[in-house]
């Protein structure tokens, strides 16, 4: 049943591996009989998703799975509603069919390509100040175990749910999820650009005042077109294009869809995602929020000052807290900050300095984006790592779910 292995990269290409196996399962059963292989192998066993991850987090020499053929929607529960959905599921796809039965995504990210499981367990958020991030909705899973059983996760088993909900593969295969969703909603977009003095005046009143607010800040003029931003200069409030603030804001409308230049109304799931390329290594971390101004003022102190030559936007971003035991937002209210390094470049110092700025403040990372943390930092950091690691080796003790990358974290 397993295949033949070979080279296996991520998206971006900072990551690969030879792998021995691979797996493609079509449903439940026949993922639950490869793990169970692989267990009787010796092997390890890791999920790639869409490889969206810029971490080691897929990478083994076992078996590696991809759930591109586990996807759809399993039912809705339209009086709760909560819709259950096969793991391998896209977010836009599942954004696609909640649309066309009137329901939306409490809240998303900004890129939708993503398999659900993937993006969910490594802590991919939105922004919104009072918003948790995507695993926060979610209420139920099925995992499969090392001995191919399977182990449902709900609100009945709470401790087990929040382990689950951010815990990067290391519970167990996911083959469903279950996502609280809500009554479908249009969203009102507004884009402008400001100097970075302006955005810091505004800052707290907009993160109050809108469901969603960020920005990216732009050093000089060519950082804009890194991801692909458009040109707001005419809706601009300053003439310079260095050192500027791409400013967002969004808002629930019962406005019907219209589309006008840097203003747009439509269904949810088509306002948050925007276009990426995959010329970009990125870290990101949660800064908890009362540190938010200060961290992006330092960093952006350091890319001026010391490094110049890197002109990737920082991405600023609110995300609330949450109860997820290794969730990047464990009961901490967070901005999240991120950079990147260009690829073909040495970046590796450049990032060592904002990792040393953002640890000053306790800020923790998303575990599909580069960081520095060590065992003892995650030790340090979130509060329950220790009931998480003592629950991952009684769900896995022979460590199947584990590679290199997490067992020095959490192994």
């Amino acid at each position: 049943m397993l295949q033949a292995g070979g080279h296996w990269r991520n998206w971006v290409g900072n990551q690969s591996c030879i792998v021995r196996h691979r797996g493609a399962p079509e449903n439940e059963a026949a993922l639950a009989e490869m793990v169970r292989e692989a267990t009787s192998q010796g092997l390890n066993v890791r999920c790639a998703g869409s490889g969206h991850s810029f971490t080691p987090v897929a990478l083994t020499s076992g078996l590696q799975l991809t759930l591109s053929s586990m996807q759809g929607v399993v039912g809705i529960d339209y009086a709760r509603k909560r819709v259950a959905v096969k793991a391998g599921t896209t977010i836009n796809q599942l954004g696609k069919v909640l649309k066309s039965n009137g329901l939306s995504l409490i809240n998303q990210g900004d890129i939708d390509s993503q398999a659900l499981a993937g993006a969910l367990t490594t802590g991919t958020h939105g922004t919104g100040a009072r918003l948790g991030n995507m695993a926060s909705q979610i209420v139920g899973m099925r995992l499969v175990q090392p001995d191919g059983s399977i182990l449902v996760v709900d609100e009945t088993t709470p401790d087990l749910l929040e382990a689950a909900r951010v815990s990067v593969g290391m519970l167990g295969v996911i083959s469903e999820i279950t996502l609280q969703a809500m009554d479908s909603y249009n969203l009102h977009e507004k884009l402008w650009r400001c100097t970075f003095d302006e955005m810091i005046e505004q800052h707290d009143e907009l993160a109050a005042k809108h469901r969603h607010f960020g920005f990216f800040w732009c050093p000089v003029p060519e950082s804009r077109h890194c991801y692909c931003l458009p040109d707001t200069a005419s809706v601009s409030t300053t003439e310079n294009t260095s050192d500027v603030c791409e400013m967002k804001v969004i808002d629930i409308t019962e406005e019907a869809p219209t589309e006008r230049r840097f203003e747009k109304i439509a269904y949810s799931s088509e306002i948050y995602p925007i276009e990426y390329v995959p010329n970009f290594h990125e870290l990101e971390y949660a800064v908890p929020v009362a540190h938010g101004k200060e961290a992006v003022k330092a960093v952006r102190k350091l890319m001026l000052e010391k490094h110049p030559t890197c002109i990737y936007p920082i991405e600023y971003r609110f995300t609330a807290g949450d109860t997820g035991w290794i969730s990047p937002f464990f009961e901490q209210d967070s901005i999240t900050l991120s950079v990147s390094g260009e690829p073909g470049t040495d970046y590796w110092d450049y990032l060592k300095d904002v990792d040393t700025i953002l640890r000053q403040y306790g800020s923790r990372p998303h575990w599909g984006k580069l960081h520095f943390l060590g065992a003892e930092d995650v030790t340090a950091l979130y509060p329950r790592a220790g009931d998480f690691r003592a629950l991952r080796a009684k769900v896995d003790p022979e460590g199947r779910f584990l590679n290199d990358h997490l067992h020095q974290l959490f192994g």
